[in-house]
């Protein structure tokens, strides 16, 4: 095999690292189409051991299989051999940790904070829909667009609960039965949406520590200040879920479902379901006055739906998540 910095994958012009990690290096290319895309290929050293290798492979299978508009898309990619590769959706904006680190201050502006919430909560909805957990929700993984809009990425970690997955996580964000070595969950990671949800409009985690045991003691012992009690402009119906996210118990925390509703609500918008109550409520339409050809007033009304009430019913008819809890993750 060749070395990393020779290493090139066919039809995919690089031009620049965009990062690099443990694992693998990202680099802004251009695409067999002509698009500019982040590259993502995994270091040969990940290749040469199994459970790092079969992690790539499992986040090329997942990204290209999952569709959503807020899941950072996949284009291609091959998941095993020297050539393993996958090429993702490219956010000039970065992630929103790179943008965190590039504020004054930590907390976002409120309508903006709440508007990647909502878009987090609504990929993890997606997924948990598809019987699908995350694992590692964080700002790391969650990309920005120029529109203000969120995505989440990295499926590296995620795994269908019927076929069983390595549980993983990352420490500031696991939930307490993480750190009991239990299975994770679509609660687990509506957890970490918690902690998010707190690192946004509050400026900071509602756990810290300087060493694994300290976040390990301070999430399984300690409860959250009121997010509205930190940040009076955030709504109450909105802190009480981002408490409840951070319940304990997973069976005491709402869905990520539950939690998007109510951020949208905050944020004056309509939930699907909502939409369909209005159409429904609409009253029928009145009628269109209309001047004849000989000047007369005429109306015409516009036509009703066919009645699709069944007929009464008569008496006739009545006859017939091999994890190491140790390991540190960044």
């Amino acid at each position: 095999m060749t070395d990393d910095r020779d290493r090139i994958i066919p039809g995919y012009a690089m031009h620049r690292v965009l990062g690099r990690g443990n694992t693998s290096a990202v680099h802004l290319a251009i695409d067999p189409e002509g698009r500019k895309v982040a590259l993502k290929i995994p270091h040969l050293e990940t290749l040469r051991v199994q459970d790092a290798a079969e992690r790539f492979a499992n986040e090329v299978r997942l990204t290209l299989k999952f569709k959503h508009p807020r899941l950072v898309r996949g284009w291609a990619g091959t998941p095993h051999g020297q050539h393993a590769f996958l090429s993702l959706e490219y956010y000039p904006q970065g992630s929103l940790s790179d943008h965190l680190e590039q504020q004054l201050v930590r907390r976002l502006e409120l309508q903006r904070a709440l508007r990647i919430l909502a878009d987090v909560a609504s990929a993890l909805a997606y997924l948990h829909k598809q019987g699908a957990v995350h694992q590692d929700v964080k700002t790391h993984n969650v990309y920005l667009d120029d529109q203000g809009r969120a995505a989440l990425g990295d499926m590296g970690s995620t795994y269908f609960v019927a076929q069983g997955g390595k549980v993983s996580g990352s420490p500031y964000y696991m939930a307490p039965e993480i750190y009991h070595g239990e299975t994770s969950s679509s609660a687990s990671d509506v957890y970490s949406l918690g902690i998010l949800m707190y690192e946004l409009l509050s400026g900071d985690r509602p756990f810290n520590g300087n060493s694994y045991e300290e976040l390990m003691v301070a999430h399984l012992t300690r409860f959250p200040v009121s997010l509205s009690h930190l940040n009076p402009g955030v709504a109450r119906s909105v802190s009480k879920m981002a408490e409840l996210a951070l319940a304990k118990r997973p069976s005491d925390r709402p869905t990520a479902e539950a939690i998007r509703r109510e951020i949208l609500l905050s944020l004056g918008e309509q939930t699907d379901e909502e939409r369909g109550e209005d159409d429904a409520r609409k009253p029928p339409a009145e009628p269109v006055k209309n001047v004849g050809r000989h000047g007369h007033s005429t109306q015409r009304t516009a036509p009703r739906p066919a009645d699709t009430t069944p007929p009464p019913k008569t008496d006739k008819d009545d006859e017939k998540r091999g994890w190491n809890p140790f390991r540190r993750r960044k």
